[in-house]
């Protein structure tokens, strides 16, 4: 990395450590409400979006699947009325909604890579309670954050804390049993 992206890395750094995330909390009864249980065994899918020009990142997320389905993305912009919020952790994450996230970020300009890994249910526990713990982010430390959760977890010491999702997407990509699904859309902007 040169000297100037790591300038700039902590400079940001410094700015966003003054000012405190968003705080959101939905009400129990929501919560409890859209809590939806998959049928599918634990697993974690990394959302990254990326540039269809540069190929660059520009946001990433985590659903975790463990005696819930949950989506942890810090920082992001993305909201529904059946995906009840906490700090980052949206409840309630069953596969339409999850289609509505993806077909959100999905554009003419970026397309959404989701890398799917399973896991034992301790992990997938784990993650959650790490995503629900960590609170409101700071704007532009979606990938700071998850990679950070990510490292926490036992078959995850590989990862590395990172800025660049694109370079989490590459990092994730090469553990042992990922498998790997784009979506692309054509629109203007975000439906």
């Amino acid at each position: 990395m040169n000297f100037f992206r790591v300038l700039l890395l902590v400079l940001l750094s410094i700015t966003v450590s003054a000012c405190g995330g968003k705080s959101v909390w939905a009400p129990d009864a929501e919560v409890e409400k859209r809590r939806y249980v998959s049928p599918d065994d634990p697993y974690l899918m990394l959302k990254t979006m990326i540039n269809n020009r540069t190929g660059s990142g520009g946001h990433a997320a985590l659903v975790i699947n463990a005696s819930e389905t949950v989506m942890y993305d810090p920082a992001g912009r993305w909201s529904h009325p059946l995906g009840p919020e906490r700090n980052d952790v949206v409840y309630g994450m069953f596969p339409e909604l999850e289609e509505n996230y993806d077909n959100w970020h999905a554009r003419v300009t970026h397309h959404v890579v989701n890398q799917k890994i399973y896991v034992s249910r301790a992990v997938a526990e784990k993650a959650f309670t790490l995503a629900k713990a960590a609170g409101p982010s700071l704007d532009a430390q979606c990938t700071l954050n998850v990679s950070g959760l990510l490292m926490q977890l036992e078959g995850f010491e590989a990862i590395r804390r990172t800025y660049f999702p694109a370079k989490l997407m590459r990092n994730f990509a090469e553990l042992p049993g990922v498998t790997t699904t784009k979506v692309y859309e054509t629109d203007e902007g975000r439906n």
